[in-house]
């Protein structure tokens, strides 16, 4: 529950931990605070407001006022006149982090907290384990499990899609306030590099974090300076969480056990590393499913994934271990992997014949892509490989270079597409791109239409093809300049294109008899327009 209390309380608050520079509440120090926001639609009275982001404007603080808040917390001073009370600090998002805390009274304590970070795998992961939770969570009559991916948030309040990996500081106590309130007793969350490198996570303690792995991404001027930027601040969550696993399998792996050392308690996890506490081993594929086995102190059993790809089993592992800190039981841990689905990640969709086989993935980085194709060359040995991708905007600019040259690579054929460009040109994007696949000597296009680049790379297959369509998965938004565009998400498209696939197939299919038995019948028939259905026919 909201901890209703004074501005001096906050004032307070803030020189506690050395972050006021200038301040200004004379006469409204007794104000009650009973709202904390950083958005100026969404103000209340005697709302505390607090200014951030590389946009924000000193109009968003006037409607701010006028919606009902009584005084604002920012970095930098505005000039609104005598009566706007106001705390300037040396850095907002830190302020920011423990106002949140405060004002909702450490939520989270209340609950069993997942932490899950890493460069790859990190959505897939919070949804084994949301499965898992909630098989448990049935079985003693209590509500399911909160989880916040990038994928989608549930509290039990609200409940919607995710466009963000880890919420501001503000909305993320919201959520675990919310969780509480509804009865929830856990919650699994992702836990981005710059939650942890921004103070957005500032204050909380998981019970249990998780690293998966780390790979080089998300390095640029607008997100972290170099490798060793990213790296420690996802090394950031062992300084606060309580119990930690580890995957052997990860790169730095010495780094990360070192920093680990924080924690109370470390589980490792690791596939064929029989040191491993829970070690995963006998991986294989049976029809479409996945089986492994899993040996932890407490057990020794085979599992089943119903959700493709062989690189999950990692996902899979640092499931079982986080249950292993958890004290789960081990057949709600079967049940829950068995049962398991994430939208828009190993997503497989086919068309009536099995000619096209289309997999809709998020993978969008250089560790994320290697494992992809690593394991759709395991698994479709001799199908064609078409790949639709593209880059976003001003972010993570090693990318196209990484996903060029791996694309090119593995592919037999790459059409390159909008993701995300913000203020940047798609084609600039895509022509940049192109430079690495063209390296490779691999057949490309650039289709800067999202929704035409995955009709083009469906309507073309004449051969057994598996289409990888990677970076947005369920995503129904397109960053466009500085707006968020509604857009079918890629699961949509491929619906749509392969349908029409099998509709043209299918009426081709009508024409060539209906063809053939006027000729058997006596009757004219168009001989071009007979050829051109035989040979669509045959090139399907």
């Amino acid at each position: 529950m909201s901890n209703i209390c004074s501005l001096e309380e906050y004032l307070k608050l803030l020189r506690k931990h050395n972050l006021v520079l200038e301040y200004n509440i004379k006469g409204k120090q007794e104000n009650c605070i009973e709202y904390v926001s950083c958005n100026s639609k969404d103000i209340k009275r005697n709302t505390l407001f607090i200014c951030k982001g590389a946009h924000f404007r000193e109009e968003f603080l006037k409607d701010a006022i006028i919606g009902g808040a009584v005084c604002y917390i920012s970095e930098n001073k505005y000039e609104l006149g005598n009566d706007c009370s106001y705390i300037i600090v040396n850095d907002i998002r830190k302020a920011m982090a423990y106002i949140s805390n405060h004002f909702y009274n450490k939520a989270w304590e209340k609950l069993n907290l997942v932490g899950i970070t890493g460069t790859k795998g990190k959505s897939t992961t919070t949804y084994f384990i949301r499965y898992i939770f909630d098989e448990y969570l049935r079985s003693i009559n209590e509500p399911m499990s909160g989880v916040i991916s990038s994928i989608d948030t549930y509290d039990g309040i609200i409940d919607i899609e995710s466009h963000i990996t880890t919420p501001e500081s503000i909305d993320l106590h919201k959520h675990f306030d919310n969780a509480v309130r509804s009865g929830m007793k856990y919650m699994e969350m992702e836990v981005s590099s710059q939650a942890l490198k921004y103070n957005r996570v500032l204050g909380i303690e998981f019970n249990v974090g998780c690293f998966l792995n780390i790979g080089y991404d998300h390095v640029s001027d607008i997100e972290h300076k170099d490798f060793d930027d990213y790296f420690n601040s996802k090394l950031r969550i062992f300084e606060q969480s309580k119990i930690s696993c580890i995957n052997l399998n990860t790169e730095h792996l010495e780094e990360v056990l070192k920093a680990s050392k924080k924690c109370s308690n470390v589980i490792t996890f690791g596939l064929d590393k029989k040191e491993a506490d829970v070690y995963g081993y006998d991986v294989r594929k049976k029809d479409n499913n996945i089986l492994f086995r899993a040996r932890t102190k407490r057990f020794n059993k085979e599992f089943q994934l119903t959700i493709p790809g062989l690189f999950n089993v990692e996902n899979a592992l640092a499931a079982i271990a986080i249950c292993e800190a958890l004290d789960i039981p081990e057949k709600y841990i079967y049940e829950g992997l068995k049962k398991a689905k994430v939208k828009g990640r190993m997503e497989v969709y086919n068309n009536e014949d099995n000619k096209v086989i289309a997999i809709v993935d998020y993978a969008h980085n250089k560790l994320s892509f290697e494992r992809l194709f690593e394991s759709v060359k395991a698994e479709y040995p001799e199908r064609k490989i078409i790949t639709v991708f593209g880059c976003p905007g001003k972010k993570a600019i090693d990318r196209r270079k990484d996903l060029g040259e791996i694309s090119g690579k593995y592919s037999d054929t790459v059409i390159i597409t909008e993701e995300d460009p913000g203020e940047e040109s798609v084609v600039d994007i895509c022509n940049e791109i192109s430079t690495y696949i063209k390296a490779q000597g691999c057949n490309y296009s650039i289709v800067t239409d999202r929704g035409k680049a995955i009709e083009k790379a469906i309507m073309d297959v004449h051969e057994d093809s598996v289409i990888l369509i990677t970076g947005k998965g369920d995503e129904t938004r397109q960053k466009r300049g500085l707006e968020y565009v509604d857009c079918p998400s890629d699961v949509d498209y491929t619906k749509e294109f392969l349908y029409k696939y099998d509709k043209i197939a299918n009426d081709n299919q009508i024409n060539v008899l209906e063809a053939l038995k006027k000729k058997e019948q006596g009757q004219e028939i168009n001989i071009e327009e007979f050829k051109d259905l035989l040979i669509i026919k045959m090139k399907r």
